[in-house]
Order: structure tokens, then C-alpha cells, then sequence
């Protein structure tokens, strides 16, 4: 396991498409329900959220689709802290299926720290407590090794691109 688990799903029903196999879409829900429960684990909970204003929005996802979720299936989720500064965190997910041994997914997310305010959002340092626990779990996570690939940029090679 490459991370500490974090989140855990039954597979519902309706997340399963026409070729018998969880829909793409429901993927990057599930990495988001896992986004929430991180939040939770770094002391940014429901009452941390209502007393700063202060949240974490995702400003990219990169997801690899590795090997097929299909509906008996129960999706464990792990994370990395790849990185993370002042406000900003890299995280890296892994979306595992129960009883099998490689990643079904995996994801990397870049979150970033902000306040919202009256329909308005601004970036936002961490506080103290916040720096101290995505510090902690950065290191408890430094030493293990991605079982799936990075992030790289997307592009056709050796084509042009249309206007």
C-alpha cells in the first residue's frame, strides 16, 4: 500500500456504466469524498470550516485509470502528501480495490487553502496547527513509494493541433 489509508466506499449501483465497470466520473468522486475525509484528518473539519471560513478547493486533478472497479468491489483509498507550502497541498491518492493487490487509480490533487467571503474567495496561509498536521503526515507518507504513475503533461506527440 503506497499511503495511509484515508477513505473507504462500497461501490454503489448506479456508479456502474454500460461495459460493467465503475464510471470514470465516479473515480474522481470518489477522490473527493477522500479530499474530505484528508481535510478531516488535518484538523480542517466541519468546525473548522464554519468558525475560519477557511476551505480547500481543488485547482487540478490528474487521474490514471489502472485496472477495472466493478460493483462487488470496495474502494480503499490512500494518500501522499507529495508536497505542500504555505497553501498549498500536493496529494497523491491511490484508489484500491479490497482483496486485490495493485492500484485501480490513482490521482494526484493540488488543493488550495482559502477563505471565503461573501461570495468572494481569497487564498490564504495555513495556520499553525494545520502546517504542523500536513507537516506530519508528509512525513509519515515520505518514504513510500507511488505503485502508479506520476502526473505529466497530456498532449498528442508528432500531430499538430487543430485551430
Amino acid at each position: 500500500m503506497a499511503g495511509v489509508p484515508i477513505y473507504q466506499s462500497a461501490i454503489l449501483p448506479e456508479w456502474i456504466d454500460y461495459n460493467g465497470h465503475l464510471r470514470d466520473a465516479y473515480y474522481a468522486l470518489i477522490v473527493s469524498l477522500a479530499s474530505d475525509a484528508l481535510m478531516d484528518r488535518l484538523r480542517m473539519d466541519a468546525a473548522y470550516r464554519q468558525r475560519t471560513l477557511c476551505t480547500l478547493y481543488t485547482v487540478e486533478m490528474h487521474i490514471h485509470y489502472l485496472h477495472e472497479v466493478k460493483a462487488a468491489d470496495t474502494a480503499i483509498v490512500t494518500v501522499r502528501i507529495a508536497g505542500a507550502d504555505h497553501k498549498r497541498i500536493h496529494a497523491a491518492f491511490e484508489i484500491l480495490r479490497a482483496g486485490h493487490t495493485p492500484a485501480a487509480a490513482a490521482a494526484e490533487v493540488m488543493l488550495l487553502h482559502v477563505r471565503q467571503q461573501q461570495q468572494a474567495a481569497a487564498t490564504t496561509p495555513f495556520p499553525a496547527e494545520v502546517s504542523a498536521a500536513i507537516a506530519e503526515l508528509q512525513a509519515s507518507t515520505a518514504g513510500m513509494p507511488s505503485s502508479a504513475p506520476g502526473s505529466r503533461r497530456m498532449e498528442l506527440r508528432g500531430t499538430t493541433r487543430a485551430p
